[in-house]
């Protein structure tokens, strides 16, 4: 092959470029491939070397601001021995042989943390392997540091790149050692994450980002109740407004419903967006036009009445209750919730014009799973796997809404009838009107307490509609195992209390529900440590050490609350103007308490400070843990003073930030975050920081004035 110079260094340049993304562009394999011979090689899914010194690391989770990018390589490079630094870092595309690719459910290092590490050791042994057969010496004279093996008698070296031949060919290891904690390089230390210089220069992909040749754009006209059919369309002014290339009817998939949409493909998205406000179009949602959410929560609080589904029960409830000396009944209600990343749904999808091409589907975008992405196509379009071709970008926000991928599918029959590649982008009232929502649940609340003040029962009936059922997997007389995280007794909420009981009803609607940040465990436990603090003041006990009481069965619970105690300055007196509240709640596996300090002002309400604790095991980068908790706290406290989403008449009323509004920079309170040291399996943190918040603030508004909030969002000024 002859290349001359200046297509080499345009083809090279490219590469770099994207390489930390997973994009492909013709001609990129072929130039690394033949320019100067060199060879890339896999050592196993996750690790490539090539012959020239390049090391690359697959990452299987996509970040969306979580720092995955970093953390899935950091535990790779701990084991594999080199600089997090001089690798490349590539996204995986959904293909099986890299597993779970999921970014949810806080799950990434917890998932990883063994088998990424177990695949750089593997790939480590076999560079020790290969060098010691090179040198012809025992594998125990060798190391591997900074991508070499050394010999330790003759301090004679060889790099990763000089062995990766001669290793991809040895025979893979059944068994490896990983490092002890106390071995660690990498892993566990605070280091500067590679991703930011991109997303602060400019150069990091983004969906928002990609352009391919001969894209054309689309803007969607969707029904304004969600589900709906066409009941008129006039297309006229549309057509005439310049760029516009066609309107099309089309489809929205929402789990087992259909919606008919309009769509305005343009040569350019101003074209396209313009067009589609020049359609006049009329919509038919029948039964969805008469949702209100208003009508919803009276549903839900009359079949709080009635007897639930038990999930989990330890002692007598009904009997412990019915002789307690005091008794409390409560209801809490959180709101529908939309996602509002920064970065609305788009992406790039191009489906081939000929039947026989070996892929038939093409898509640049930023979703939170390739793999689940490649399940949705096979089920929505017929597309087998192995025919589609997934480029990960970097997510700007996800929040579990780009899990879901109703947008990518409506790219592809676009694409598919237009027979070009389509970039859609949804608005941001799209966005905030279309859906999928965080649900809106009900927890009724009852307990009772001792002469003492000691809890002796305490029940807590989860009311809402069900994620899982969106798919019709919900059986009538099951409760919804996703809808009961963060208050089981016996794991996420080990009170010491001798009857307590967790039940489920169900409260049908067709709105479309999804996961949302920290998904249930946000909504159930702002009902739970609100009453914990209802039945501590009921019992005049102090919240704080009343916590630290019900959890001396639960030693990593009485860890985080005592430092909380501690860090916070629980005991130490405040002025009659200012005061505290405390909220604890395991999610996904790790524990998080915040204390929260609120002052009366002359204009409200004000949130001083929150300082916080978790217990997420052994972690990557510490730094990574308090800015997800700082997120969290953030969101979190955006959910509890701002605004949720409202139906009347099947229609959202909210539709852009000046109406779901985001807390500004001015209102974000002091954070303090303080992280539990052991070596406790890892934990999450991309969502166990945002459950307790909510109650946290509450409990400290009612420790302010006497008055318990028990519906949210609520304003600060006019508590």
């Amino acid at each position: 092959m002859t290349i001359n110079r200046r297509n080499f260094l345009k083809n090279t340049a490219l590469t770099g470029s994207a390489l930390g993304l997973g994009f492909y562009f013709a001609g990129k394999e072929t130039v690394l491939a033949k320019v100067g011979q060199v060879k890339e090689l896999e050592l196993n899914p996750y690790i490539l070397i090539d012959t020239a010194g390049k090391i690359t690391l697959m990452n299987p989770r996509p970040d969306m601001g979580q720092g995955t990018y970093q953390s899935m390589a950091m535990l790779l490079a701990e084991e594999l021995e080199v600089d997090i630094n001089e690798v490349h870092i590539l996204m995986t595309d959904g293909k099986q042989k890299y597993g779970s690719q999921l970014s949810g459910g806080s799950s990434s290092v917890r998932v990883h943390w063994e088998p990424l590490r177990k695949a750089g050791a593997t790939a480590r042994t076999l560079l020790i392997r290969a060098a010691a057969q090179t040198w012809q010496v025992s594998e125990e004279e060798c190391y591997a540091s900074n991508a070499k093996v050394y010999h330790k008698p003759s301090a004679k070296s060889l790099a990763y790149s000089e062995l990766v031949e001669k290793a991809e060919k040895l025979e893979i290891p059944k068994e490896v050692k990983i490092k002890d904690k106390k071995d660690f390089k990498i892993v566990g230390k605070a280091m500067p994450r590679q991703d930011i210089p991109m997303k602060v220069d400019g150069s990091a992909i983004f969906g928002m980002d990609v352009k391919v040749p001969g894209m054309l754009y689309a803007s969607i006209e969707r029904p304004n109740a969600i589900i709906g059919k066409i009941a008129s369309l006039d297309d006229s002014a549309a057509k005439a407004v310049n760029g516009v290339k066609q309107v099309v009817k089309s489809s929205r998939f929402v789990f087992m419903q259909q919606a008919e949409t309009v769509a305005v493909i343009a040569t350019n998205y101003y074209a396209a967006l313009q067009g589609r406000k020049a359609l006049k179009v009329t919509w038919d949602c029948g039964e969805h036009a008469k949702f209100s959410s208003q009508a919803y929560f009276d549903k839900m609080k009359a079949i709080a009445s009635q007897e639930g589904i038990k999930h989990e029960e330890k002692g007598n409830f009904a009997e412990a209750f019915k002789t307690s000396a005091q008794t409390l009944t409560a209801d809490y209600e959180t709101p529908f919730l939309a996602h509002a990343s920064m970065e609305t749904e788009c992406c790039v999808v191009s489906m081939a014009t000929d039947p026989q091409a070996p892929i038939q589907c093409e898509i640049w975008a930023p979703v939170q799973g390739a793999d689940w992405l490649l399940g949705d196509l096979q089920r929505a379009l017929q597309i087998p796997p192995d025919k589609v071709k997934i480029h990960v970008t970097f997510l700007g926000g996800a929040f579990g809404r780009k899990a879901f991928y109703d947008f990518i599918v409506e790219a592809a029959l676009l694409s598919k009838q237009m027979q070009a590649p389509i970039k859609l982008i949804w608005t941001r009232e799209d966005d905030i009107t279309q859906g999928p929502f965080r649900p809106a649940m009900l927890s009724r609340m009852s307990g009772g307490i001792d002469k003492n003040g000691n809890i002796t029962a305490f029940e807590h009936k989860i009311v809402g509609g069900s994620i899982q059922n969106q798919w019709g997997g919900l059986q009538k007389d099951k409760a919804d195992e996703w809808a009961m995280e963060a208050v089981s007794p016996e794991k996420d909420s080990p009170y010491a209390i001798p009857n307590y009981k967790i039940s489920y009803a169900h409260a049908e609607t067709k709105v479309p529900l999804l996961w949302w940040r920290s998904v249930y465990s946000s909504t159930n436990a702002f009902g739970h440590e609100s009453f914990v603090d209802e039945l501590a003041h009921l019992g005049k006990k102090d919240p704080m050490n009343y916590r630290i009481e019900l959890f001396k069965d639960a030693p990593r619970f009485e860890a985080v609350l005592k430092l909380l105690a501690e860090k916070s300055k629980w005991n130490e007196k405040l002025p009659k103007n200012k005061a505290r509240g405390v909220a604890i709640a395991r999610s996904f596996e790790s524990i998080c308490a915040h204390v929260v300090e609120v002052e009366k002002t002359k204009d409200g309400i004000k949130i001083n400070k929150v300082t916080s604790v978790i217990d997420c095991g052994m972690y990557v980068n510490p730094d990574t843990v308090r800015g997800q908790t700082e997120g969290n706290i953030v969101m979190g406290l955006t959910a509890a003073i701002k605004d949720g989403i409202t139906f009347e008449n099947g229609v959202v009323q909210q539709r852009n930030f000046d109406t779901y509004r985001v807390l500004r920079l001015q209102e974000t309170p002091e954070i303090e975050v303080h992280i539990i040291e052991n070596n406790e399996h890892p934990g999450g943190v991309g969502e166990p920081g945002l459950p307790p918040i909510a109650p946290a603030l509450t409990n400290a508004v009612f420790a302010l004035t006497g008055k318990r909030i028990r519906k949210l969002p609520f304003a600060l000024d006019e508590v």
